[in-house]
């Protein structure tokens, strides 16, 4: 009787001796993986855009995730990658305190000045 078994590998846990091409150790338990956010840039002179999130054990793993998953067609030249801990948002029922005090500065918006005939695309 002939019984073979498989072992499963994760991303990261060959050694290099075996194949494995990583520097580091990945974490056995992929659920315990924080969460990343994945920005794209794509093409030069442009602002890189979110795309999306992935779980990695650590910021090198997320970069070639990020590669792989949101870059297959070459969308891409360039990829940024936070972990969703640092994120900092603002809360969209504080909008109206954290925004209002823009509306008294009426110079910021000078709608109230006549522009002459001669000036006729602004």
């Amino acid at each position: 009787m002939n019984i073979s078994f498989l072992k499963k590998f994760y991303y990261g846990d060959i050694p290099d001796e075996k194949g494995g091409g990583s520097n580091y150790e990945a974490k056995k338990d992929s659920s315990n993986w924080p969460l990343w956010e994945v920005f794209i840039r794509s093409k030069n002179g442009l602002d890189h855009k979110h795309c999306g999130s992935l779980h990695a054990a650590d910021a090198k793993m997320a970069i070639e995730n990020a590669r792989d998953v949101y870059t297959r067609r070459m969308e891409g030249v360039s990829i940024w990658v936070v972990e969703s801990k640092y994120i900092t948002a603002t809360n969209p029922e504080e909008a109206g305190e954290l925004f209002e005090p823009a509306v008294d500065k009426i110079y910021r918006h000078p709608t109230f000045y006549q522009l002459p005939d001669e000036v006729n695309h602004m």
